[in-house]
């Protein structure tokens, strides 16, 4: 019950008035001696914007006044501080945060962080019930919560792109289903497959992506609130009310991991990293398809630039950007394992380096996602110089051994009797395997027959790979299905 009710007053249901002569704008005046504890003297004016992180924490505002609104009713109701003074703190924490939302309290710049930020304003407006708001809590289980509020907020939203992204990747896979093009390995052509295969491979890893992003969500829901600076409290709190208000699934297990641990933005980290490589590759294969010696591939005006020398220049510089943003990406993930790797197993001044890594890796990902789907969308394939780059370079081959061994020769020995065909047929300029006569290639095989040829198209050969994963087109739709169903559970 306790739960309950602190929840409705924290959404605004049950938020209560505050009591004249608290609503005014008010000044942090306070701000800078919040933590001072017994220190007499201040830092020099770089010492403290050194160890301040109100530029980088002023995004936590929303959840910091949540978790504050969760914490002063459980307050309340526990009777570790009056009932009306957790009223009071609460209709004031949802005032200041709905004229941050508005614009009409702007955050100081000079603050400490966002949490002495909220908490001055709040001392500023309503005197000594406004110090209360901190008993039971240490900024190091506050920054904890806050984080986890933000990522739950915020994962979601980028789940989101990603489903929107995957969405068109799939449109654009079905209109190529049946689009025959080269399939490569070791960047040498290798055999013929379909333009929906290769976007189905994206979207494939698109889709791991996107799970990683829901494990994670999974493995961050609990609370450490409660856990206090590293050994919780001799206060009666009520750490089950305040997780089940907040929409944890339960309070955490132990008070110095909850202070302690980063697992998660590691974690969360490292799927944007992923992602980002996966997006990185992709874009490699755009770059590679616009250029002319490909031709595959027209990417458009609208993304790409020209050049500051060269009048003739389209470069695909969105699908280069968004590769090299990859790079920043991996680079925020090792970021924090080293900031973690030495740290004693408690709080440390260390961890306040974690959001700017975590935070940034967030917001490139959101954003290349944005920019990868709108190349996407609007990305003309050249079918035609596709399909053309099937024939010659003996992408058949495989096509040929299989033929064979479905004759009942041993593979090796047909892999060996189309290699001789291909060393053959290159010594006579001839750049296809279907150039040679019957009476040819029976020199090599007498298995051979009339039926070899129809086989040997690029059509054929990537319709002929119907097994399941396969690029054959009624195979691709199939896979489109499955990843389509994903997206709608």
């Amino acid at each position: 019950m306790l739960g309950k009710k602190i929840g409705k007053m924290i959404e605004g249901k049950e938020a209560p008035q505050g009591p004249s002569g608290v609503s005014g704008t008010g000044k942090p005046a306070e701000a800078a001696l919040l933590w001072a504890g017994r220190l007499a003297e201040k830092p020099e004016q770089e010492a403290f914007a050194f160890q301040a992180s109100i530029a980088v924490d002023r995004r936590l505002a929303p959840d910091d006044i949540r978790g504050s609104r969760a914490h002063a009713a459980m307050l309340g109701e526990r009777g570790i501080i009056p009932a009306e003074t957790a009223e009071a703190l609460d209709a004031e924490l949802a005032r200041i945060g709905a004229e941050l939302e508005a614009g009409t309290l702007e955050i100081d710049g000079g603050a400490e962080d966002i949490h002495s930020f909220i908490e001055g304003v709040l001392t500023a407006r309503l005197g000594d019930p406004g110090r209360m708001v901190h008993a039971g809590r240490s900024r190091n289980d506050q920054v904890a919560l806050d984080l986890r509020l933000y990522l739950r907020r915020t994962l979601p939203e980028l789940r989101a792109e990603l489903e929107r992204t995957l969405s068109v990747l799939l449109d654009r896979a079905e209109e190529h289903a049946a689009s025959v093009m080269p399939g490569y390995t070791h960047l040498q052509r290798a055999q013929p497959v379909t333009l929906g295969h290769w976007l189905c491979a994206w979207a494939c890893a698109l889709d791991r992506d996107r799970d990683r992003l829901g494990d994670a969500l999974g493995r961050l829901d609990e609370c450490p609130l409660g856990s206090g600076a590293l050994a919780g409290s001799t206060l009666p709190l009520d750490r089950e009310a305040v997780a089940a208000a907040l929409g944890f699934r339960r309070p955490s297990l132990n008070s110095m991991d909850s202070v302690a641990d980063r697992d998660f933005a590691l974690e969360i980290a490292a799927a944007c990293a992923i992602t980002q490589t996966h997006l990185s590759r992709f874009c490699e294969d755009l770059v590679i398809w616009s250029s002319e010696e490909s031709g595959f591939l027209d990417m458009g005006e609208a993304w790409s630039t020209g050049s500051s020398i060269m009048p003739q220049k389209k470069n695909p510089d969105f699908a280069e950007l968004v590769r090299g943003k990859a790079g920043r990406s991996a680079g925020n993930l090792m970021t924090l394992l080293n900031l973690l790797k030495g740290l004693p197993y408690a709080y440390d001044k260390d961890l306040q380096e974690d959001k700017e890594a975590l935070f940034d890796s967030l917001d490139t990902l959101q954003s290349c996602l944005r920019i990868f789907r709108g190349m996407i969308a609007a990305a003309r394939f050249n079918t035609g110089r596709m399909e053309a780059a099937c024939t010659g370079g003996f992408l058949e081959a495989t096509d040929a051994a299989e033929y064979l061994v479905k004759k009942g020769l041993p593979f090796r020995r047909a892999h060996e009797a189309v290699a001789m065909i291909v060393r053959d047929c290159i010594a006579a300029g001839q750049q296809t395997i279907g150039r040679r006569s019957l009476e040819e290639l029976r020199r090599y095989s007498p298995l051979f027959d009339e039926d070899l040829y129809p086989a040997l198209s690029p059509s054929s050969g990537a319709g002929a790979r119907n097994l399941p994963g396969g690029p054959a087109p009624g195979e691709v739709r199939r896979q489109i299905g499955v990843l389509r169903k994903r997206l709608e559970n």
